[in-house]
């Protein structure tokens, strides 16, 4: 990647979020960048727009000639690919220099200043809010994110800054190839036992992360967490949390849809802080964001000015109606703890109005091992609806289904099993007061036509 001969990037795996902006990377750099994707999206539509060569069937006559030469071509694949993929075999047959995309970020964390943000969630929340900060203050910085910033339409950002801002992704233990500056860790709740197989060594690959710290860097953890730190000399250690640790926020006022706070930190405290994104989880993502981009050298009016003018994440507590007679929002947890974040969130928000989920779970994995985690966060909730299961890269388990949730949820609950196909008609033929869509999955791709219905159905 460092090579001076490189003239062409070919990306096996395209379409995805994180794929994505490290593909406009070299596209702002002036390189043939070309790749494969499964299925045509409106990001990878987008890509071809911007430049990207790209085609979906798996056929090696399909790579570009400038994507050919092993002397001047990176390939960078993603984990779900699988190993016998034709264009992948080419690739590694005839000698070239392939990557997973963490191992480029990895790269960048060497040639810039890294301020990465790990953890089981949080993590796309508090990364883009942390770049939102750095980019307009005097600072600037490029940035690889997990998510749609809204303030920005992308998912990265590119500029001369000494700074980039990345989500340090812990699935298949991919922040291994990092060499963070800083990094903030908020949370490490087990996920991904799948890769992992137990609890202790999902823990011991978040201890071995702080080990790949940067001399005269910074660890911002948040407090209370399981795991062990192993920090390199020369790496100082901050702590924080919603009311405590070295981070922490005071004189929090929740009003009207609107929250303020006193962002309280050992170097300069900052006073009425106002979210942008007005959600009760946002206070503890907006510290641990604060606190980096402060160590990095941001003003306290700089942190002010970003953390009002946030915009958030699509798909992060992303609200589509927000009018008096109805709230209706789509959010992406997918882990218990997540879950129970934003059902707590919306509650907190919306204290006397019926709440609605419709919640499609994420893995046959996940949902083994977390279901009776799912049943009681889902719990804080009025009614509960949940489709099948989305498989993603898994095949069927037996004996696991969305009815393993179902069983489990409070008593009393209002709640229903559907097929995703019978969710529109779901949303036709039902009223609401709150409505929320959960879940990584593919449900999300309705939500345009849900928020459709129900203008319609509500009109202003």
């Amino acid at each position: 990647m460092e090579s001076k001969d490189l003239k062409a990037i070919y990306f096996v795996g395209a379409g995805g979020i994180g794929m994505s902006a490290i593909a406009r990377y070299f596209l702002k750099k002036g390189l043939v960048v070309a790749g494969y994707d499964k299925t045509p999206s409106a990001l990878t539509r987008q890509l071809e727009k911007e430049g990207m060569l790209i085609h979906y069937e798996e056929n090696v006559d399909a790579i570009p000639a400038a994507c050919r030469q092993p002397e001047s071509c990176l390939v960078i694949y993603t984990p779900a690919i699988p190993a016998e993929h034709q264009e992948l075999q080419y690739f590694r047959q005839h000698g070239f220099d392939i990557q997973k995309r963490a191992q480029v970020l990895g790269t960048l964390t060497r040639q810039h200043k890294g301020l990465c943000v790990a953890g089981t969630h949080g993590k796309t929340t508090t990364s883009t809010m942390c770049a939102h900060i750095m980019h307009q203050s005097h600072l600037d910085c490029n940035a690889f994110l997990g998510g749609i910033s809204k303030n920005y339409g992308t998912n990265y950002i590119l500029s001369d800054s000494d700074y980039v801002v990345i989500e340090a992704d812990e699935f298949d233990r991919s922040f291994h190839w990092l060499s963070p500056y800083m990094t903030v860790i908020t949370s490490t709740d087990p996920d991904h036992l799948d890769i992992y197989g137990t609890k202790e060594a999902y823990l011991e690959s978040f201890r071995h992360y702080t080990e790949l710290l940067q001399p005269g860097g910074a660890l911002i953890i948040h407090r209370g967490l399981e795991m062990q730190e192993s920090l390199p000399a020369g790496v100082r250690r901050y702590d924080y949390a919603l009311t405590e640790g070295d981070f922490h926020a005071e004189n929090i006022r929740i009003d009207n849809g609107e929250i303020t706070f006193d962002f309280i930190s050992p170097f300069e405290s900052v006073r009425n802080v106002e979210l942008g994104q007005p959600v009760p989880i946002n206070i503890e993502n907006g510290i641990a964001a604060m606190a980096m981009a402060q160590l990095a050298g941001c003003t306290a009016e700089e942190l002010r000015n970003g953390m009002k003018t946030y915009g958030g994440v699509e798909r992060r507590f992303d609200f589509k109606i927000k009018t008096d007679r109805l709230v209706f929002l789509s959010d992406y947890a997918h882990h218990p703890k997540e879950i129970y974040q934003s059902a707590r969130s919306i509650r907190e928000l919306y204290r006397n109005r019926k709440i609605t989920a419709i919640f499609q779970p994420h893995l046959y994995t996940r949902t083994r091992d977390f279901y009776k985690d799912f049943a009681d966060a889902l719990s804080l909730l009025d009614e509960v609806v949940l489709t099948e299961i989305y498989p993603a890269r898994e095949l069927p388990i037996d004996g696991v289904t969305s009815q393993l949730i179902y069983d489990h949820l409070r008593p009393g609950i209002e709640k229903k099993l559907i097929q995703k196909a019978d969710v529109l008609d779901f949303v036709r033929t039902h009223d609401f007061d709150v409505l929320i869509v959960l879940g990584a999955g593919d449900l999300d791709n309705q939500v345009p036509q849900m928020a459709e219905i129900l203008m319609t159905k509500n009109p202003q």
